[in-house]
């Protein structure tokens, strides 16, 4: 029996969340979950349950599988990872239909001929880019994409993403490099790019063994991305899941690296509705487009 979409969430709270993605339904933490949960039964019908110190355990009482999902045209594969995560972030959806449309918009604005030195189409770099939904949702949109990820255990997830998607072909840069020092590098080679996607981890160590603190580190990596850019890129988009990071400090390191006023960074909250009524708070996004 196929499940209606690739993600709903069930319930939220006592610091936990219920969610089925695709046909399986999975239980883990959400310390930003504070109330009651609002449908109490529905919790019984999880197939995987996330502990931290104890890991992930299954109904079924072997060790679980992967699956694949159908999500806005593309196509993931979700894993239990060591850290409770899953592959695929549902929250971040609508950023990533923005930045199919943001593309979509821009390429028709722009034609060929304007981008026709960076390859087929605009030129997008991803940076902290984990599993590549929002560089397979560049990829589809037409963009020729940097993906930059420490890890590679997560760039070849990437990869076997894009293949799932029917995208291996597109012009994707795979790259297993620490974020800070591959964007210096691109500097230095005077490299240009036409948007940027960033969604930063609050405390991280690349793959050259540096350290990354986001509240040390964020204000720098952005300037540094406007030289990539230039002061009027087709889209900046910055997202993060770092309490203390809100829609309002976000839209103030975006405005302050690509020189823009307040009004002109639009900010929100990334946070899913559930069934049960329940809200849950998951991070903040800031963007800016070119008008």
């Amino acid at each position: 029996m196929s499940s209606p979409g690739a993600h709903e969430l069930i319930d939220a709270g006592d610091g936990r969340r219920l969610e089925r993605f695709g046909d399986v339904v999975v239980d883990r933490p959400a310390p930003m979950a504070e109330e009651a949960p609002r449908e109490p039964a529905a919790w019984s019908t999880a197939d995987l349950r996330f502990d931290r110190y104890v890991g992930w355990t299954s109904v079924a009482d072997d060790e679980p599988q992967p699956w694949v999902v159908d999500d806005g045209g593309l196509r993931f594969e979700l894993r239990p990872t060591e850290a409770g995560q899953l592959g695929l972030f549902p929250e971040q959806a609508p950023n990533r239909a923005w930045i199919r449309d943001a593309l979509a918009d821009a390429s028709a604005t722009a034609g060929a001929a304007a981008t026709a030195d960076r390859g087929p189409g605009l030129a997008v770099l991803n940076l902290f880019a984990y599993t590549g939904a929002m560089t397979l949702a560049g990829a589809i949109a037409g963009a020729t994409v940097a993906h930059v990820d420490g890890s590679r255990p997560a760039v070849a997830w990437a990869r076997r993403n894009a293949e799932l998607s029917g995208l291996a072909d597109r012009p994707i840069r795979w790259l297993v490099d620490d974020v800070e020092t591959f964007v210096e590098r691109e500097i230095r080679r005077g490299r240009r790019y036409d948007a940027v996607v960033l969604d930063p981890p609050s405390y991280g160590h690349g793959s050259r063994g540096t350290t990354w603190r986001l509240e040390d580190r964020l204000d720098g990596l952005l300037d540094r991305c406007a030289e990539l850019t230039g002061d009027d890129p087709v889209f900046t988009l910055l997202t993060a899941h770092t309490p203390g990071f809100g829609p309002d400090r976000l839209a103030d390191a975006l405005a302050g690296a690509f020189g823009r006023r307040q009004g002109e960074v639009e900010a929100g909250e990334l946070g899913l509705h559930a069934r049960s009524g329940a809200r849950l708070r998951l991070g903040a996004w800031a963007r800016i487009i070119r008008e």
